[in-house]
């Protein structure tokens, strides 16, 4: 394995620890940074750095539970870190959750009382405190958390930030302000997420634009798929978390108006985790099947007549990614620049504004397959130009090199 590799005017030196710092790490997790942090940390250290990963002992996002021991030990030959959580029950949270989320104008000091009244981590800040000076960088992800919030600022000339920047009601609080403007640097995803960045956030900490590594499976079992889950006929997918804030209930109902008016014999699948809770008219159309696999969840892109993705919140989305790979067309809500950039740049997609539209691109779909397919078609080369782990991890190392300080080593006498 070599030791450098080339980094802007001269080789890289692979010199000094890397530590991530994800919210959650385990295997069946459903949520874009904690996987991306996962796969980089592999990424990195089989570039031959040294990492580690540090994180919790919870692994649901929604009653932030400790399921894991706490402690050091090896994952899959890493090195994993974990620390126990802490979730105070104060009713306050909820009340100042609600107004944020509402964007009514909340003081700096609420913000503060805010984000110390849910999940914290303080063991997890302490070993930072105690051993900052043990790593080169610290990689933090996501922004809007406790984890980054508080221990990205211990060190900050050592913190390094996978943004994960939406336009929401959370990136236009002064709270986050010192971790977008202090930290020692900011990894972005796209185009449309940087300029967001300087359109919110004065001055920026030095940064960068390195794109996302996606996988790229071997094979899909389309066929095989459908017969292991009974599926019949046309469908489409949707995959991740079933939640507001992902799109989740808008994508039924509008699921549901366009099955009301117009006749189509597409189901609605859906692989991930929360609640499902469709509506009653088109409940018998909607298919659940929880967590997938990695090569099951391929086989759902591949064997899908298009994939859904109705989230106006995303700073990259490698649920697009992974269907174009596997040239399945996507749908894609018009309101989040991200993925409507994705959709301009890669010609393999198509956006809605409302439910009429959302209904008029299934019409497209079911009147017209092949030109779909052709739509996408361009796709899955779009990925493989712009998003492998390669060249997003050339990218990295680059930043890195340029922001961080490697370690002094001692000369023998």
């Amino acid at each position: 394995m070599s030791a450098t590799t080339a980094a802007g005017p001269g080789p890289l030196q692979r010199h000094g620890k890397i530590g991530l710092v994800p919210v959650r790490y385990g295997a069946g997790l459903v949520g874009g940074a904690e996987i991306v942090l996962a796969e980089m940390a592999r990424g990195l250290q089989q570039r031959g750095w040294d990492v580690e990963i540090l994180t919790t002992c919870a692994l649901d996002h929604y009653t932030w539970r400790n399921e894991l021991p706490a402690g050091a030990r090896d994952e899959d030959g890493l090195t994993v870190r974990r620390f126990p959580v802490v979730v105070d029950d104060i009713p306050e949270h909820g009340t100042l959750e609600h107004s944020i989320m509402s964007g009514a104008k909340v003081p700096i000091q609420a913000q503060q009382r805010w984000m110390n009244s849910g999940m914290r981590t303080p063991e997890l800040y302490h070993h930072i405190v105690d051993h900052a000076e043990d790593y080169r960088a610290l990689i933090f992800s996501p922004y809007p958390s406790w984890v980054t919030f508080a221990c990205s600022q211990i060190s900050p000339s050592r913190s390094v930030l996978w943004t994960c920047l939406h336009d929401e009601p959370y990136a236009y609080l002064d709270l986050f302000s010192p971790v977008f403007t202090g930290v020692a640097g900011l990894l972005f995803q796209t185009a449309p997420e940087h300029e967001l960045a300087h359109r919110i956030i004065d001055p920026l900490a030095p940064h960068a634009e390195v794109g996302c590594g996606v996988g790229v499976p071997q094979d899909y079992d389309p066929d095989g798929f459908r017969a292991r889950h009974g599926i019949d006929g046309p469908f489409l997918l949707y995959a991740g978390r079933r939640e507001g804030g992902k799109g989740w209930e808008e994508l039924l109902s509008n699921f549901a108006g366009a099955l009301g008016r117009s006749d189509l014999e597409f189901s609605l699948v859906t692989m991930g985790r929360g609640p499902v809770n469709p509506p009653a008219a088109v409940a018998g159309r909607v298919v659940d099947l929880g967590f997938l696999d990695d090569a099951e969840r391929d086989n759902a892109f591949a064997a899908a007549s298009a994939y859904i993705q109705p989230s106006r919140y995303e700073a990259f989305s490698r649920t697009i990614m992974e269907a174009w790979l596997a040239n399945t067309p996507v749908i894609a809500n018009g309101a989040c620049d991200v993925v409507a950039w994705h959709c301009e740049r890669s010609g393999a997609g198509l956006t809605y504004d409302d439910g009429f539209e959302f209904e008029a691109c299934l019409s497209f779909l079911a009147e017209a397959p092949d030109a779909a397919a052709a739509l996408a078609a361009p796709g899955r080369g779009y990925v493989l130009s712009n998003y492998t782990w390669d060249g997003v991890l050339d990218r990295v190392e680059s930043a890195l090199a340029g922001w961080t300080r490697a370690p002094q080593v001692a000369v023998a006498p």
